[in-house]
């Protein structure tokens, strides 16, 4: 009689449906590891651009004036002022007058110090001081008194704008001076600005989801009233995030002046505001609040200005520029919609 033998089946991993023995595939866990990772996306197109650029234009794009510029000029404000919108549309807000902060900061420093014979260092301070002063008026006006801080942060940044050119009579100004001294730590050095980039991004990720601001911060946009309830002082917490984004901007057109060795009245205002709440959205902040992330916000300001740069090194005219660029945004958005989408599926 002839033996009979079963085959038993194969047995079957617990974890992921995998052949037991048989090792995940690498590019399935990649996979995986961008479906739950926010700023996984954002950080794949960063690389897939620098890389596209670097070997299509490698003499121009990767060159290190190139590169200085690409990271401190262009990358460094949008991941800066970035920060601070971040914090902001976390909470359910948004500050478009911190473009502006940028503009006034460095004219009141040369006022303070060709006019008022300040002393270099104490007018550096001051003019980063004003930046705490214009985010205290937007969370007055916001906070206490109730007005969206489209409309808040929209007025006070056309007041800036007026007082800039009333004060400058739209002329550039050059750099005072005994302030020179001072621009190769803020920002006249070729890598400073990209430098203080980091620094920052690396501080405000502990803040954001290391700390009690950063879990308050969230909870105040998640849930304005649980918050409350909570016993978070969600007012506070917004008056606080408004006054670090127009620090920031402070910060950034300070820097941006040393480092074009001039004080320009054209500099700042709505674009680089725009850019740096578009870096915050495509690294996967929520515009409505109560979700965001600072490093994603710096790989979307890496990209932005990858865009920016590359088609530039390309020959690609500024007419059709913002064009490829809002394409590159809406693509980049959608993605991470899907993305979003798939997660939460898979949590589910």
């Amino acid at each position: 009689m002839s033996e009979i033998t079963e085959r038993s089946p194969q047995a079957v991993s617990p974890l992921g449906g995998q052949p037991a023995g048989r090792a995940p595939s690498p590019l399935r866990g990649l996979m995986r590891l961008l479906a739950r990772q926010r700023e996984a996306t954002v950080f794949v197109v960063a690389v897939v651009l620098l890389l596209y650029f670097g070997i299509k234009y490698n003499s121009t794009f990767v060159s290190q004036t190139n590169l200085a510029n690409l990271l401190s000029e262009t990358a460094a404000p949008i991941i800066i002022i970035g920060i601070g919108e971040v914090f902001l549309l976390i909470c359910g807000e948004i500050d478009l007058s911190a473009g502006f902060v940028y503009t006034f900061a460095p004219f009141l420093m040369h006022y303070l110090i060709d006019f008022y014979h300040v002393p270099a260092l104490l007018a550096i301070i001051i003019s980063l001081l004003f930046g705490l002063v214009v985010g205290t008026l937007n969370g007055f006006l916001t906070v206490t008194m109730g007005l969206p801080s489209f409309i808040t942060t929209l007025g006070t940044g056309f007041i800036l704008l007026g007082l800039t050119d009333t004060t400058s009579h739209a002329y550039p100004a050059i750099i005072p001076k005994s302030a020179v001294s001072y621009g190769q730590w803020i920002g006249a050095a070729p890598w400073s600005q990209f430098i203080w980039a980091i620094a920052l991004t690396a501080i405000f990720w502990v803040v954001l989801n290391r700390t009690k601001w950063g879990l308050h911060t969230i909870a105040t946009g998640g849930n304005q009233l649980g918050a409350r309830e909570a016993g978070i002082k969600t007012g506070r917490i917004k008056y606080g995030n408004f006054m670090l984004t127009s620090t920031l901007g402070a910060l950034v057109g300070l820097q941006v002046a040393f480092y074009v060795h001039t004080i320009d009245p054209s500099a700042g205002g709505f674009q680089p505001m725009f850019y740096a709440v578009t870096a915050a959205v495509i690294g996967g902040t929520a515009m409505l609040g109560g979700q965001g992330t600072i490093l994603g916000a710096f790989l979307g300001a890496i990209v932005l200005a990858t865009l920016l740069d590359g088609l530039n090194v390309a020959g690609v005219s500024a007419n059709p520029l913002d064009i490829v660029l809002g394409a590159a945004i809406l693509i980049a958005m959608i993605v991470n919609v899907r993305l979003a989408r798939l997660r939460a599926a898979g949590r589910n």
